[in-house]
């Protein structure tokens, strides 16, 4: 069998899989070809930067995560620019996200939970000293790294299109409804770290009690209850971390718990032990402004090849939750999942195709990828699925099926009608491979 060639090379990253998506960018696995180290390749289209008038604040934003260098917060290494598009290098963290240890675990003890929590405040409180503001924290912006210890993702540029005003104030609601603070969503203007410190009381609320303390399937209903800050802690939350969690939901942002208060807090307090890291670290800011130079000796070097990426080993690794080769085909409440088959990429592409339009999902093609978007709106908007086709051998190839926008639930739901329709396609499922193991 030849090498597997790599379908994009961006300067000196082997660009792999799409690993997450967003409004304005989508980040994809890559690997620093000079050192073999995984990287996070952010990557933002330059035309819907300039068109939202983001420019600067990206530039800023950017300019400004370089400068953080937090144990507790994914690194941003460096950035590059091509004519069309603007790659942020991110440190790629191995031990999937907070949100799926809470699925598949249930609610935390109090002593994990308040691990979690100290290492979140710990983060938050440096960013927010440095005037930076994250807006769209919950469990899955919250990573794990392979010695299980939190790393905030996307802080910083999770918000790119907000803008603050001449109050000082930012006023562009934003963020998972079930986080945001009662502020956001009444359109006077808010304050980015009490903001913040709200969505983290969300967040130790969902680490306690397994479940979240404002939900409704009405969005209004929903707003109501997080205006009045109406919820319940669970019998059995310790007196301190009720007491805690009150200060922090308090849904008036001038009587909001502060960081400095929760930091003398008793139950946050125990075993709390400050991580010790070198800010010492000179950060060169040249990239960040070349970027938005455009000359073409700025521009980095892109490569691309029209064929399925070829995966080799290190690829099937990278693919699972901290480099275990045993995760790799997990089974839980997943928003992804790979099949394999024997079928030419072609024929697997158009088969999902005839697939999916029957089940009321218009198909958008590129290459070996395609966007499936269902016409009717679900309980999360439109659910948007993205496939990919990689190969593994000559005649083999692994399918991966991931939802890109909308509700879990019902991605679950049409992939089982559309692994139905895809039998004669499908050489091996996730529970086949599982059963193998």
């Amino acid at each position: 069998m030849n090498p597997p060639k790599i379908k994009r090379r961006v300067g000196k990253y082997e660009v792999g899989r799409t690993i997450g998506e967003g409004t304005f960018a989508k980040v994809k696995f890559a690997r620093n070809s000079e050192t073999g180290e995984a990287v996070a390749l952010k990557i933002l289209d330059k035309d819907k930067v300039l068109k939202h008038k983001m420019a600067e604040q990206i530039k800023r934003e950017i300019a400004t995560m370089k400068l953080i260098k937090h144990p507790h917060v994914v690194r941003l290494y460096e950035v590059m620019g091509s004519k069309t598009k603007i790659y942020i290098v991110l440190e790629f963290v191995t031990g999937g996200e907070l949100f799926d240890k809470i699925v598949n675990h249930g609610r935390m003890r109090e002593d994990e939970a308040r691990k979690y929590f100290q290492q979140l405040i710990n983060a938050v409180d440096y960013c927010h000293s440095r005037g930076v503001y994250h807006r769209d924290l919950k469990p899955e912006n919250l990573l794990l790294d392979a010695s299980g210890n939190l790393k905030v993702s996307d802080f910083g540029l999770s918000a790119l299109s907000q803008q603050v005003r001449d109050d000082g104030l930012l006023h562009t609601a934003c963020g998972t409804p079930n986080y945001v603070a009662p502020e956001v969503l009444n359109d006077r203007g808010y304050d980015g770290a009490t903001a913040d410190l709200w969505s983290c009381g969300v967040i130790l609320f969902v680490l306690l009690a397994g479940y979240l303390p404002f939900d409704d399937s009405n969005v209004m209903n929903l707003y109501k209850k997080i205006s009045a800050a109406e919820f319940t802690c669970p019998p059995w939350l310790s007196f301190s971390a009720r007491k805690l969690i009150t200060r922090i939901l308090d849904p008036n942002p001038m009587t909001r718990i502060t960081v400095s208060e929760i930091l003398e807090d008793e139950w946050f307090k125990k075993d709390y032990k400050p991580p010790v890291f070198d800010e010492k670290e000179e950060a060169n800011l040249d990239d960040v402004e070349a970027v938005f130079q455009d000359s073409e000796e700025h521009h980095v070097t892109e490569k691309k090849e029209e064929k399925p990426v070829a995966m080799n080993a290190f690829d099937l690794i990278s693919m699972s939750k901290g480099l275990n080769l045993g995760n790799l085909f997990d089974e839980g409440f997943k928003r992804e999942t790979r099949f394999t088959s024997k079928c030419p990429a072609n024929e697997i592409i158009s088969k999902i195709e005839e697939a999916a339009k029957p089940l009321g999902f218009g198909v958008h093609k590129k290459n070996y990828k395609m966007r499936l978007e269902n016409s009717k709106a679900g309980r999360k908007g439109n659910l948007n699925v993205a496939t990919e086709v990689f190969q593994v051998a000559p005649s083999l190839h692994m399918v991966e099926v991931r939802k890109a926008k909308g509700d879990t639930l019902e991605f679950h739901k049409f992939y089982k009608n559309l692994s139905t329709c895809l039998e004669d396609v499908v050489w091996k499922t996730e529970e086949d491979m599982q059963a193998i193991k």
